[in-house]
């Protein structure tokens, strides 16, 4: 909202009018400037059983430049411009990479964009940080989501307090999303729900109440995160972690728990026989368990997860806002159904009520081999479901090159079997090949 903005030009203004000019001007002198350039190549291929195969790419340059000042009687402000710029495009484009979210709203996909992402003002006083403005934020069902050109963004007011150095609760108030291939804020339960919002929820606007707890040690983490949007949609998201050594190998073991239901007016709404899941209100019971084996440059994982199956509800889960959280989850994992505007309902893959995945990964550092700074990535997933004709298989390669910390370089391939998806009443259908490949450099300072 513009009020957010008009408010950080006052607080500006007031401490620009104190008598403390010269230590205000350090506020700037010593700012922090950052960013990235990032370039990405994109190309999607899917075979269809009984349609013609289709066939996009893109390519495009964009990246961050962030603005931080120093603090000053403890206020900060921040503010962060994200840019995608297509170039040398082709008559079919993947616009995964440039506007695809505008595209879904009717605007045109393939124009680029540039967007004040983030834009905040924040206040720090002992162990409590306020924060009122856009933010990037990386939380289970929340997620910056930075697989694309640009991460996704949330705009509201967040209070962080440190219990000790080893745990930090947080709580936010909001009420706007921007999604990665977006280049506006929308009302957060909108972008969700989309022209649904007022027949689901009863209004065209709403909010998320979020509440996390974290919690961080030498051989554990453990993390707790709410979220509720009234008249919508209330999740639970539990996950811990455990370090321990084992024949001088390192090793990790994860569980996780993810609990939705529908609440208030949605539960209502959703159970009449018209609405869009075709009379069934939402309740998610999700798990995932994974296990970590790191030797010396080399690291193996393997994964599980099951979203357990209910025929009576609508149990796929529902992930609006960039959240790819179980541990199955693949690179293709997360087609943007569900981040797109409006597709809060549909699925993909191992998200969809009823879905088995296991996954097992493998990950080698070079610079053994003498290829400094290379590493290969191989991963394979196969997400069994009932309501699938035939299983979904996944297959990654990841080979990549990092220089110091200021410049990477990745080849990603792509291929899904069977690729899955599920409508809002839990239809699946399936693609018989999706093959995808990407050129990622990316430069930051």
């Amino acid at each position: 909202m513009n009020y957010k903005y008009f408010s950080f030009l006052m607080l500006s203004t007031a401490l620009l009018a104190t008598p403390e000019v010269q230590t205000f001007s350090e506020v700037f002198s010593e700012a922090k400037t950052s960013g990235n350039i990032k370039y990405y190549y994109i190309q999607t291929d899917k075979d269809f059983d009984s349609a013609p195969s289709t066939s996009a790419d893109a390519n495009s340059v964009g990246g961050q430049l962030r603005f931080d000042t120093a603090s000053f009687y403890g206020f900060r402000a921040g503010a962060t411009f994200m840019t995608t710029n297509p170039f040398l495009l082709g008559d079919s484009v993947d616009t995964s990479i440039i506007g695809k979210d505008n595209g879904v709203r009717g605007a045109d996909a393939t124009k680029g964009f540039s967007v004040l992402g983030e834009g905040y003002i924040a206040y720090k006083y002992k162990d409590l940080d306020l924060l009122y403005g856009r933010d990037v934020i990386k939380t289970p069902l929340i997620n910056a989501k930075e697989v694309r050109m640009l991460p996704s963004a949330v705009e509201g007011a967040f209070a962080r307090y440190d219990l000790s150095k080893s745990s930090q609760a947080t709580v936010a108030y909001l009420d706007k999303f921007k999604q990665r291939t977006s280049s506006e804020f929308i009302d957060i339960v909108n972008h969700a729900l989309g022209r649904e919002t007022e027949a689901i929820t009863g209004s065209t606007t709403g909010s998320v109440l979020m509440a996390g707890f974290e919690q961080k040690g030498e051989q554990y983490s453990f993390k707790l995160y709410d979220y509720y949007a009234a008249d919508f949609l209330n999740s639970l998201s539990v996950d811990g972690t455990y370090k321990m050594s084992i024949a001088g190998m390192k090793t990790a073991f994860s569980g996780e728990y993810i609990y939705q239901k529908s609440v208030g007016n949605a539960q209502d709404n959703l159970a009449e026989t018209a609405s869009v899941t075709a009379g069934k209100t939402i309740e998610v019971n999700a798990l995932s368990l994974r296990a970590k084996l790191l030797h010396k440059s080399a690291a193996f994982t393997v994964a599980y997860s099951n979203v357990l199956k209910n025929s009576s509800k609508h149990d796929s889960l529902v992930l609006p806002w960039d959240g790819t959280p179980l541990y199955t989850n693949m690179i293709t994992s997360n087609d943007l159904f569900q981040s797109l505007y409006g597709s809060a309902l549909k699925a993909d893959s191992i998200y969809i009520g009823g879905s088995q995945g296991v996954k097992i990964a493998y990950k080698q550092k070079l610079d053994s081999f003498g290829l400094q700074g290379v590493s290969a990535y191989v991963a394979f997933l196969n997400t069994s479901n009932s309501k699938f004709e035939k299983d979904q298989r996944d297959y990654n390669i990841v080979l990549a090159y990092k220089y110091a910390k200021a410049f990477s370089f990745a080849l990603k391939g792509i291929w899904v079997e069977n690729n899955s998806g599920a409508s809002a009443d839990g239809t699946v259908s399936q693609i018989k090949l999706l093959s995808q490949y990407r050129v990622i450099a990316n430069y930051k300072f």
